[in-house]
């Protein structure tokens, strides 16, 4: 099979989570950077990486890099590269994203514009054809700029990996369901550990934990741009990859999951993604307010997406929120917690320092991962 580079992008403070799961999926990682992660595989590692990634966003095939600072320069850059490696004579192409930092080219609609007049030149001469219909399967194709040098990669995911299908609907700030993986993901937590999310909304924390603890692939229920593209991949690839994710799932479970929320409606909701998710007998939703957090058993986690403040009429709230959080989870002695958090004085009002504070980009918006530590369950003596 033909070796690819491919570049995964992610939440910018994922990238070591993002790393091991690719290293566990038994690829060799090329290079880490801010936002992604590139790494060396076939067209089944392709198919593979789309379908059991938990934390990117996609999956994008390297066509190029190159060094461009005029326009002139990216046009012959771009028209240089083996287009016709990828995309047949009646293919869609288009540059559906161009980010620039640091890079004299900067204007992501120039940046685009140029470029599809370098894509056509290229084909043109390679497909004698003067004019593209562009009726077929589509290949769009993102590209970054960083101090000049240009990164050219063809997307096979489409939609974000991170709408895995079961979320119909949403809470009104919703956490993106491969965020919530790598929250989680984060923690020592696993599927024989008790797992509460205080304010579930929609669902996505407890579903994402069910679906880890049940092994069920995060995109095993969707469909991926590249599945059009047997030029590049045939579809027997897909139907592998596919049925090893449907071998590894396993229901028959035992659980402690829980999703509480002050909301009736919300959590009407996260039953309802729960059961698209095909996880539903493995959490218990509740309505419930944070003020009424408790747990009778030791040595839970608490993992949680409370609100930041975004909407001015809660900012005067958020004290005597964080404060509740603090009060509720002091008592649970033995847990551990785990909250993400755009507010500043999140720690001051828990009423603790965290153990470990961790950086994560949610969009544009800068949080922190505050992780609250607390003791090892004892050893199980065989």
């Amino acid at each position: 099979m033909r070796k690819y580079e491919l570049i995964v992008p992610c939440h910018f403070g994922m990238e070591a989570v993002l790393k091991q799961e690719i290293h566990d999926l038994g690829y060799d990682i090329l290079e880490v950077v801010d936002g992604r992660v590139t790494f060396l595989g076939d067209e089944e590692a392709l198919c593979r990486a789309n379908i059991f990634l938990r934390t990117a966003e996609r999956v994008l095939i390297k066509v190029g890099s190159f060094h461009a600072e005029s326009f002139e320069e990216l046009f012959e850059g771009t028209r240089a590269l083996p287009w016709e490696d990828y995309i047949p004579e009646d293919g869609k192409f288009w540059v559906t994203k161009a980010a620039s930092v640091k890079s004299k080219l900067f204007s992501p609609s120039d940046i685009q514009s140029v470029m599809k007049k370098a894509m056509v030149e290229r084909l043109k001469g390679v497909y004698h054809m003067s004019w593209f219909q562009e009726d077929g399967a589509q290949f769009p194709i993102r590209v970054f700029l960083m101090k000049d040098q240009v990164t050219v990669g063809l997307d096979s995911t489409g939609v974000s990996l991170h709408k895995r299908g079961y979320r119909k609907l949403v809470a009104q700030a919703p956490i993106a369901e491969n965020l919530a993986a790598g929250m989680i993901m984060l923690t020592p937590w696993n599927g024989q550990r008790i797992l509460v999310d205080p304010f579930c909304g929609s669902g996505t924390i407890p579903i994402e934990a069910a679906m880890m603890a049940a092994n069920i692939a995060p995109g095993m229920d969707r469909d991926f741009t590249a599945e059009d593209w047997p030029y590049v991949i045939s579809k027997g690839l897909w139907r592998d990859a596919q049925e090893e994710a449907e071998d590894l799932v396993n229901l028959d479970i035992e659980t402690d999951i829980q999703g509480y929320d002050i909301d009736e409606h919300m959590v009407e909701i996260a039953r309802d993604n729960a059961r698209r998710a095909g996880v539903e007998k493995l959490i218990h939703f509740q309505r419930r307010d944070v003020a009424q957090l408790s747990h009778s058993k030791k040595y839970g986690f608490l993992i949680m997406n409370p609100p930041y403040g975004e909407r001015i009429h809660e900012k005067q709230e958020l004290p005597a929120l964080y404060r509740t959080i603090g009060e509720r989870f002091a008592l649970l002695d033995t847990w551990s917690m785990y909250l993400i958090s755009a507010y500043e004085q999140a720690q001051q009002y828990i009423g603790r320092k965290a153990d470990k504070n961790r950086k994560i980009y949610n969009g544009m918006m800068k949080t922190y991962y505050y992780q609250f530590l607390g003791p090892k369950p004892p050893r199980v003596k065989a």
